[in-house]
């Protein structure tokens, strides 16, 4: 458990897709008591991942704003856009100008340099968006470099990195050489969950970050 203090506002990454970075979403958002937030939404079956958050955490509405774009096909967003006849501008991303709850959790599609269009990846999004960034880890073979490769893709574009989350069975030495080549903190390891519930969240969030 550490004592740290998340901001108002920030975007959860991951360093692929599938690493996780819903249910670390739904746990900071349960635990924090915040606003979850996904901008674009690539695939509608079976469910959304904010109707995923919603239905793990058990939050009321409030608790969430809705997606900018909902695209029909659980592809990259520039080619579900595409396909849905639909274009994605930096521009057409704005916060509302009051939020019930913060902080705000905002949570990416796949990795930093997942195409929105022709030009702009998610990685301009959170410039765009001027959030600081909170990274979503695998724990198993192949971590190190994909998170090395992210940290140093969000150093470059001079994004602030709150730290990394790392999702999976516990590899100490895969942690420590994250925090030793990447230079960042390493904000908590979340261990498999038979069951998520908003109990098991709850738990979790208090087992990494305290009350």
């Amino acid at each position: 458990m550490n004592s740290f203090q998340f901001p108002d506002r920030f975007f959860v990454t991951g360093t692929d897709t599938n690493v996780g970075k819903t249910v670390v979403s739904a746990m900071l958002t349960l635990g924090l008591e915040g606003t979850y937030w996904k901008p674009v939404q690539s695939g509608l079956e079976p469910m959304t991942d904010t109707d995923y958050v919603r239905s793990v955490t058990q939050l009321d509405e409030t608790h969430f704003l809705p997606e900018r774009f909902r695209l029909t096909q659980p592809l990259s967003p520039h080619r579900s856009a595409e396909l849905d006849g639909v274009e994605i501008h930096l521009a057409d991303f704005q916060f509302p100008k009051v939020l019930p709850t913060y902080p705000l959790i905002v949570e990416g599609a796949g990795g930093l340099l997942v195409p929105l269009n022709k030009t702009d990846l998610i990685i301009d999004l959170i410039q765009h968006l001027s959030l600081p960034v909170c990274l979503v880890a695998r724990t198993q073979l192949g971590t190190i470099n994909h998170t090395l490769l992210s940290i140093r893709q969000l150093q470059q574009a001079n994004i602030p990195i709150l730290g990394v989350i790392m999702n999976g069975e516990l590899n100490p030495s895969n942690r420590e050489a994250i925090a030793h080549y990447g230079q960042v903190p390493i904000l908590g390891e979340l261990e498999p969950l038979t069951v998520v519930t908003p109990s098991t969240l709850k738990s979790a969030f208090k087992k990494l970050f305290g009350s």
